[in-house]
C-alpha cells in the first residue's frame, strides 16, 4: 500500500507543481541557451524553460517524508538516505542551471568544478551505506548469481567511478524532449520491483515515487516540450539511478539497465577521440547518439519510444537476472 501511495502522491504533488512552476520560470525568464554548436533545428526551443526538474524532486522529497513518516520514526531511513544522496546532485546542477540562466549562455560550472562536488558525494554516499549496512565490498554479478570479493579501498575506487561516471551519463541522455524522462521511468520500475521482492519497502517506497513524479512531469516535458529538467533534473535523476543501485547492493546491474544511458556516454567519447585521432573524420553524424538518428531523419517521439523501449526489455531482463539473489 505504501509504494502505491508514494506513487500517487509524487505524482498529484509533481503535475500540480508543474501549473505553478512553470509560469514562474517563464516570469523569471529561466529559459534554455541551445549551444551553437549543437543541432541547428533545436535552436527553436531556445528560451525554453528550464530548471523543470524541481518538480518532481519535490514531489518525491514529499512522497518520501510523508509516506515514509513511520518507518523513520521506526529507525529506516533507506529512502531518506538516497533521497539526499540524489538532492545533493540536484543541488549541483541547479547551481550550474542558475549560472546559465544568470549569464544567458550554455555554460555554468567548470567540468574540475563538478567532478570535485560529484567525487565528494559519492564517496561520502558509499561510506554512508557501508556503515549503514546496506553495502557490502562484495560485487554481486547479475545471472550468474555470483559475488566478486574485492577490499575495501578497491570497492570505494569502483563505487566513485560508476556513481560519477552514472550521473553524467542521465545528464548526457538529457538532451531530446521527454527522453532522459522516458528511459529513467523503466529503470524506476526495476527498483521498485527488486526492492519490493526483497523487502525493502523504504527503497521500494522511494523508487516508486520516482516513477510517479517521472509519470507526471511527462506531461510537460514529452514533445514539444513546456519546460526541460535542466541539469538540476538529469543530475538528480543521476543521483537516484546509482544510488539506489548501491543501496541495493547490485551496482553491476547498471550496466543492463543503463544500457541507453552508456550507450550515449560512449558515443560522445567515441566521437572525440576518433575526431582527434583522425584530426577531423567522424563515426557519428553527432554525438551523443540521439543526435545521430536525428540526423538520420528519425523523431523526438521515436527517439522517446525506441530508447524507452529499449530500455524496458533490459529492465524486465535483469530482474529476472537478480531475483535469485537475497538480501544482505
Amino acid at each position: 500500500m505504501k509504494i502505491i501511495l508514494g506513487f500517487i502522491v509524487a505524482f498529484v504533488v509533481t503535475f500540480a507543481a508543474g501549473r505553478f512552476l512553470i509560469p514562474a520560470l517563464r516570469r523569471l525568464k529561466a529559459g534554455q541557451s541551445i549551444k551553437e554548436n549543437g543541432p541547428t533545428w533545436h535552436m527553436s526551443k531556445q528560451g525554453t524553460p528550464t530548471m523543470g526538474g524541481l518538480m518532481f524532486i519535490i514531489g518525491i522529497g514529499i512522497a518520501v517524508l510523508v509516506i515514509g513518516w513511520q518507518d523513520m520514526m521506526a529507525g529506516d531511513y533507506g529512502h531518506l538516505m538516497v533521497y539526499v544522496f540524489a538532492l545533493v546532485f540536484g543541488a549541483i546542477g541547479f547551481i550550474d542551471d542558475f549560472e546559465k540562466v544568470k549569464n544567458h549562455r550554455n555554460t555554468g560550472l567548470t567540468a574540475p568544478q563538478k567532478f570535485l562536488l560529484q567525487l565528494a558525494a559519492a564517496l561520502a554516499f558509499t561510506v554512508l551505506l557501508r556503515y549503514e549496512g546496506y553495502l557490502s565490498s562484495n560485487l554481486y554479478i547479475p545471472f550468474l548469481n555470483e559475488e566478486l570479493i574485492l577490499p575495501w579501498w578497491l570497492y570505494m575506487v569502483f563505487a566513485a567511478f560508476v556513481m560519477v561516471g552514472t550521473v553524467n551519463a542521465v545528464n548526457i541522455t538529457d538532451g531530446v524532449d521527454g527522453l532522459s524522462t522516458g528511459v529513467t521511468m523503466p529503470v524506476a520500475l526495476f527498483y521498485t520491483a527488486v526492492a519490493c521482492y526483497w523487502g525493502y519497502t523504504t527503497l521500494g517506497l522511494f523508487a516508486a515515487a520516482v516513477f510517479g513524479g517521472l509519470c507526471a512531469f511527462l506531461f510537460y516535458n514529452f514533445h514539444p516540450a513546456k519546460v526541460f529538467m535542466g541539469d538540476t533534473g538529469s543530475l538528480f535523476l543521476g543521483g537516484v539511478v546509482c544510488g539506489l543501485a548501491f543501496a541495493l547492493d547490485i551496482p553491476l546491474a547498471l550496466i543492463p539497465v543503463g544500457i541507453i544511458y552508456i550507450a550515449e556516454t560512449l558515443s560522445d567519447i567515441i566521437q572525440v577521440a576518433y575526431f582527434k585521432l583522425t584530426h577531423g573524420k567522424r563515426i557519428f553524424r553527432m554525438a551523443p547518439l540521439h543526435h545521430h538518428f536525428e540526423m538520420g531523419g528519425w523523431s523526438e517521439e521515436k527517439l522517446f519510444c525506441v530508447f524507452s523501449g529499449v530500455t524496458v526489455l533490459t529492465c524486465v531482463l535483469t530482474f529476472f537476472g537478480v531475483m535469485d539473489r537475497m538480501p544482505m
